[in-house]
């Protein structure tokens, strides 16, 4: 449920004023101090999570992401696993085993079984996850061929991969069988796709293109339906060349997005500043700016920003019907605006370690999985861990003007886990959070179908 707070709606449709720039910004000024926006704050953010949280959270599980394998056929320059980051286990080429896989699908299926979930019918992802998944293709069986066995009650399970598309010429029939949502990491052309090499350094794009082309070919239908590109922006590419690329062979529009920034090794620091790219800034760069973020839409950051600021700041939007017609909201707001443990999902890597994301860095563990022996996953254990990281946060995000409208992991906060007092890259002070408001509203402004559209994704 998503419906226009009221507030919005003199500023969204006051396009036709005709003043000059000083008395515009004076006028927009006035707007956000009369709507509350810059008010001076202190918001309690002294909320923690409890065992029940993380018991919930797992009830109504989203995903369930394996490590399928540490091993990779690419040696990508960039890699978040490669030479530039330490945040990750070492790399042994291991394979995970089905028997540690099996023993957190039961541990999951007896919380799906207690009666907590919130609603009949929720749709769970299996993910296949790397290294490169494809190396460890039997393991994908078992675990598919297991999950079937199983009826899970009030579940419907669809099946996800991430690809390089080397070895898919010999799977492609049984992903196209099980209609895998297929995301293929491609960096554009050739050139642009230069990092992706071999382990013996030769370069991967012709053995890639030509795989995705079979694929394209020989299953059209699943194909449109379920295959989707990745790319990593940097510096021998711009979003311009990768989306007119993939848009023009492959009729899909690319995911985008940057180098991972926390983790990186001290003495690569300077190697990554060379090769990293802002996935915004580039865009603004192209001449045909305007024309791609109309056809990205939500893959571009513009509209992205604006949905995330329409839901944020709308008094009207409701996860459930149990928000609906509550009457009380709770005062105390946990801080920061990641998820909870397990929100969203649980990632089992490859060691056995449990996690909640596959991309935050892996000293964050929160249980471990093995062949043998029961799960070792303490409820308990993981909501003191969470509060205990909330505690470093909670005196910034009281005087935090984005703490509304928070997108930051606090897991992916560099020196998170030292005893150091560190600072929270989202932390934005009055003059920030009122430069982008005022950003938002201009962008609505400039784009009078801006809003249309949004709406028009989020109600369908």
């Amino acid at each position: 449920m998503f419906l226009t707070h009221p507030s919005l709606i003199p500023f969204l449709y006051n396009q036709n004023e005709k003043a000059d720039e000083d008395s515009y910004y004076a006028r927009k000024a006035a707007y956000l101090k009369e709507h509350g926006y810059l008010e001076d704050i202190n918001h309690r953010y002294d909320g923690t999570i409890s065992p029940d949280t993380v018991e919930y959270n797992l009830a109504n599980l989203k995903q369930i992401v394996f490590e399928v394998t540490d091993a990779c056929n690419l040696r990508c320059k960039y890699c978040a696993y490669g030479e530039l980051y330490s945040d990750h286990d070492e790399r042994h080429a291991q394979k995970m085993t089905f028997a540690s896989a099996k023993n957190i699908i039961d541990f999951l299926v007896n919380i799906w079984n207690n009666g907590k979930q919130e609603f009949t019918q929720k749709v769970i992802y299996i993910s296949f996850y790397g290294g490169e998944p494809l190396l460890n293709m039997p393991f994908i069986r078992q675990v598919i061929e297991y999950v079937e066995s199983l009826h899970i009650a009030n579940r419907t399970i669809e099946y996800t991969m991430t690809s390089n598309a080397m070895l898919l010429d010999r799977y492609m029939d049984y992903l196209a069988e099980k209609n895998f949502g297929l995301l293929i990491s491609l960096d554009g052309n050739k050139w642009n796709n230069s990092y992706r090499v071999t382990a013996s350094d030769e370069d991967s794009f012709e053995r890639n293109i030509a795989n995705v082309d079979l694929l394209k070919e020989k299953y059209p239908e699943y194909f449109e339906k379920h295959v989707n590109f990745n790319t990593v922006l940097h510096n021998r590419n711009t979003v311009d060349e990768v989306f007119k690329f993939i848009k023009e062979r492959y009729g899909k529009q690319p995911r985008i997005t940057s180098l991972n920034t926390t983790g990186i090794r001290a003495d690569k620091q300077e190697e990554f500043n060379n090769m990293f790219r802002n996935v915004a800034d580039n865009l603004q760069q192209s001449k045909d700016y305007e024309l791609l973020i109309d056809e990205m839409f939500m893959n571009s950051p513009e509209y992205h920003d604006v949905c995330l600021f329409l839901y944020k700041y709308n008094q009207n939007v409701y996860r459930s019907y149990n928000d609906l017609f509550a009457l009380l909201k709770a005062e105390n707001y946990i801080p920061t605006g990641g998820c909870t443990p397990f929100d969203r999902k649980i990632f089992i890597t490859v060691n056995g370690k449990v996690l909640a994301c596959e991309r935050i860095g892996q000293q964050y563990g929160l249980g471990v999985v093995n062949p043998e022996t029961p799960v070792d996953l303490s409820f308990q254990k993981i909501a003191d861990m969470h509060n205990h990281y909330l505690d470093k946060l909670r005196a910034q995000c009281k005087t935090c003007y984005m703490s509304q409208s928070c997108m930051q992991c606090m897991y992916t906060i560099n020196q998170l886990d030292s005893s150091e007092k560190i600072k929270c890259p989202g932390f934005t002070n009055r003059e920030d959070f009122a430069r982008y408001v005022s950003r938002n509203l201009s962008f609505m402004e400039k784009h009078p179908t801006a809003y249309e559209r949004v709406m028009e994704v989020v109600l369908n």
